[in-house]
């Protein structure tokens, strides 16, 4: 019997769905005019900053000529980060669990200096039928999931990336874990997904153990703190380049 994949692993599969759930029904209003220049709350304007400051950073960690190659923008949301991408040249391929905001992320990227240079898909980032990447951006995609099923998705898309992945984890430190453990105490109809807080450390063990990351390294790492966003950013590169 092969290795289990994330997909199948059913902490996988039920945070998956519990996922689409929330974007595509519940939150995907509220996500639009986050993600938008619209008036929001001071809460949600801290949220906004941090996001943007994030974003900034992983895209800046990848080439600033992307012509030629081709990026997978995984759990792309409403596409900020895809468009970044595609006026840098790339070819993007970006992902989401929710229909309703690849279609926001769709009608936003409708300028015509990147038509054609984003396709937009509503599924499973991890999907092998999504082919092979130059580079993968996943920010805040994975932060929902339990550290294995986290890393393991991390691990399956490493398989078909050719130079680096920039991706996001939520840190862990005592006010995140907090935050997690009250965040529990709220009725279940009422709470946004949760967040795993993840120590940097064990991150870093499981890359340097895992099968699937043989051949990859920590390049960098920078923690993203502005109110109530809090995420670490870290770059993998792969070298020297695996023979296929």
């Amino acid at each position: 019997m092969g290795a289990l994949l994330p997909s199948d692993s059913r902490g996988y599969a039920r945070t998956r769905a519990w996922l689409h759930d929330y974007f595509d029904r519940r939150a995907a209003g509220a996500w639009e005019i986050l993600t938008s220049d619209r008036q929001v709350s001071g809460v949600r304007a801290t949220v906004r900053a941090g996001r943007d400051r994030m974003r900034h950073l992983l895209v800046d960690w990848l080439p600033t000529n992307l012509s030629g190659t081709r990026v997978l923008d995984a759990g792309c949301g409403t596409g900020a980060a895809a468009i970044e991408l595609a006026r840098r040249g790339a070819e993007v391929v970006a992902v989401d669990l929710s229909p309703t905001l690849v279609q926001v992320a769709k009608q936003r990227a409708a300028e015509s200096s990147i038509r054609g240079r984003i396709d937009f898909r509503s599924g499973d980032m991890l999907d092998p039928a999504f082919g092979r990447f130059d580079h993968v951006i996943a920010m805040d995609s994975l932060i929902h999931y339990e550290r294995d099923d986290a890393l393991a998705a991390l691990g399956t898309l490493a398989h078909r990336v050719e130079h680096s992945i920039v991706w996001t984890f939520a840190p862990k430190t005592p006010l995140l874990t907090v935050m997690h453990t009250v965040g529990k105490l709220f009725p279940r109809g009422d709470r946004a997904p949760r967040i795993v807080p993840v120590a940097e450390h064990a991150v870093r063990a499981a890359i340097g153990r895992m099968p699937a990351f043989q051949g990859w390294k920590v390049a960098e790492t920078q923690v993203v703190s502005s109110g109530f966003y809090t995420s670490q950013g870290m770059r993998l590169t792969l070298t020297p380049r695996r023979s296929l």
